[in-house]
């Protein structure tokens, strides 16, 4: 399983972006899709999760980014995105896309409920 992310990049407080997942190897709509963060000398944190096909519905997402935030899929292209609207400084880090082989009931929001990883991409929000 390849997950590719893309879509970071250096923007100013109150812009936008949006991180692209492209996955190889797994079919996203069959599998709980997240997306993680983290910032230099912190943890990694959950940002934001969708669960798989029949469960997808609305996403569910860390009060940090509530509101400002939405995680999305698009099946045709097997891939995954997060819409990130009026970033803050605190939003600077490095962004993940993680795969759940498994669907795990319970809010899926662990680092640990995931199995696949992408390689990380640098969000830089200037103030």
């Amino acid at each position: 399983v390849q997950l590719q992310a893309s879509g970071g990049g250096s923007v100013q407080a109150g812009g936008y972006l949006r991180l692209s997942c492209a996955a190889s190897g797994r079919t996203l709509s069959r599998h709980a899709v997240a997306w993680f963060r983290q910032a230099p000398g912190l943890e990694r944190e959950f940002v934001a999760r969708i669960r798989r096909g029949a469960y997808g519905g609305s996403g569910s997402y860390a009060d940090s980014v509530n509101g400002r935030s939405t995680i999305s899929r698009d099946n045709a292209k097997n891939m995954a995105f997060l819409q990130m609207n009026s970033l803050k400084f605190e939003d600077t880090a490095v962004y993940y896309c993680a795969v759940a082989e498994r669907h795990i009931a319970g809010p899926m929001i662990d680092a640990d409920d995931y199995d696949y990883w992408g390689q990380g991409t640098l969000v830089t929000v200037s103030s």
